[in-house]
């Protein structure tokens, strides 16, 4: 099973999948321990006290995502 990314309207990235695939480490380099977890939501509006992770906040701020994404010109 492949590792799936989606960006959840005005809310946080939703990682699922087979996670045994994917390395999620932090800016110094040290790896996350996801063993046993199915999925995991990531921030993406920036105001979590728990990044990488979504706790939520989100919907505090009032967050407003994109609404599609962009095609990439490469």
């Amino acid at each position: 099973m492949s590792v799936e990314i989606v960006a959840k309207p005005n809310g946080p990235y939703v990682v699922s999948g087979d996670l045994s695939l994917l390395e999620l480490r932090d800016g110094t380099g040290k790896l996350y321990d996801l063993e046993g977890k199915k999925r995991v939501f990531l921030c993406r509006c920036g105001a979590s006290t728990t990044k990488p992770f979504c706790d939520g906040q989100h919907t505090k701020i009032g967050f407003q995502a994109a609404e599609e994404a962009l095609a990439s010109e490469e």
